[in-house]
């Protein structure tokens, strides 16, 4: 953007991503960190009443009198998550997706992704870029950025609840961030899965001393300093207290099944990514939340609201961070980390990429218009 009247823009297609770092999961945490530390300050704006919300959806009904009206199925919906981001980002941005998961049946894969960033402003489009890797990067280096604050620095065993490739990236930051690791254990409903990535694992990790894949959550959680669930359909695992080990870090950054007499523990670390995102659920869905959300975090709101949790019962991470509230207080702790995703996440990465590809020369000007096109 510039001062004679004229609006240019930035396209960047996914192999300029690629060129411009956008794989780069150890810069990707880095810039995370940063993220957090302006959440933890409320140097940023999201959506909804309360500036915090997650996103607008779009979902379709089951039947319709319109013939080209799409149908209900499986991850079908658009979506849109905006934010503003302060700091050296000062940025606006969207994520805005399409989803459908018979996608995979044209060869195209289940989630479309675009993201357009903004000059904070004036509001006139700095880029526009291929959001798909920036999407599965920010989402998977959240637990290593949970890792670097919240896990043991002598963790050796990990564990990973689902093999799909959001587990993958989160492993990439968990390791990032836990060079100590020497084995990891997979457990999917689809052993090929574990075991591919296991393979994948070992060939990747020269640090990694055995990658193997197990027969159930049970044996993936017990005796893992990390624990790590990404799995994604009807299904959601079932983690038991029993089965955590004194001092595990847990990161939750998908639905989950836990029980509530263990979670409340006081002996229990509980944190979250961003509690006002989960406050503007709350306003925006009905009760019981936990149905609809299936985040831990929405295991919160509505404890709250029976009156069997208080919001003095858990942490934002950002607040840990900057150090206005204690983190892991001993070896012993355990640590639940529950996660959602934040839009802001979008806006840092897609603006550190951008701002990459920038000094690189990377992707294509694009004009939006002109003064002398307005007249």
């Amino acid at each position: 953007m510039s001062n004679t009247g004229r609006v240019d823009f930035l396209y960047l297609d996914e192999p300029s991503m690629i060129k411009a770092g956008v794989k780069d999961m150890h810069a990707c945490v880095e810039t995370m960190v940063e993220v957090y530390q302006l959440l933890g300050q409320g140097d940023y704006v999201m959506g909804g009443k309360n500036h915090n919300s997650h996103g607008v959806k779009i979902v379709f009904p089951k039947t319709s009198p319109f013939p080209n009206m799409p149908l209900d199925g499986p991850d079908r919906r658009f979506m849109a998550m905006v934010a503003y981001l302060g700091g050296r980002f000062n940025v606006a941005g969207e994520k805005w997706y399409g989803s459908n998961t018979a996608n995979k049946q044209r060869n195209l894969p289940r989630s479309i992704l675009m993201v357009m960033l903004n000059d904070a402003d004036t509001g006139a489009p700095i880029a526009l870029e291929s959001g798909n890797l920036v999407s599965s990067m920010r989402t998977g280096a959240i637990p290593g950025v949970g890792a670097r604050y919240l896990a043991r620095k002598d963790s050796k065993v990990c564990g990973l609840i689902g093999a799909g490739p959001i587990s993958q990236s989160c492993f990439m930051s968990i390791i990032d961030s836990l060079p100590s690791l020497e084995e990891v254990k997979i457990y999917d409903v689809f052993p090929e899965y574990a075991e591919r990535m296991a393979k994948w694992i070992t060939e990747t990790y020269p640090s990694i001393k055995k990658a193997h894949s197990v027969g159930s959550v049970e044996e993936c959680v017990r005796g893992s300093d990390v624990v790590n669930s990404a799995t994604s359909g009807k299904s959601l695992p079932y983690i038991k207290g029993d089965w955590i080990k004194k001092g595990a870090y847990v990161s939750l950054p998908a639905g989950i099944e836990m029980d509530m007499d263990y979670v409340l523990r006081d002996d229990i670390l509980r944190v979250v990514d961003n509690w006002g995102m989960y406050e503007a659920w709350s306003e925006e869905l009905p009760y019981p939340w936990h149905d609809s959300i299936e985040l831990i975090g929405a295991y919160y709101l509505d404890w709250i609201k029976e009156g069997k949790m208080k919001a003095d019962q858990f942490y934002n991470l950002g607040a840990i961070i900057n150090g206005n509230v204690p983190g892991r207080v001993n070896d012993d702790q355990i640590v639940l980390f529950g996660q959602g995703g934040l839009p802001v996440y979008d806006v840092a990465w897609g603006k550190q990429i951008y701002d990459n590809a920038v000094k690189m020369g990377l992707g294509v000007k694009l004009n939006l218009w002109e003064e002398a096109d307005m007249h």
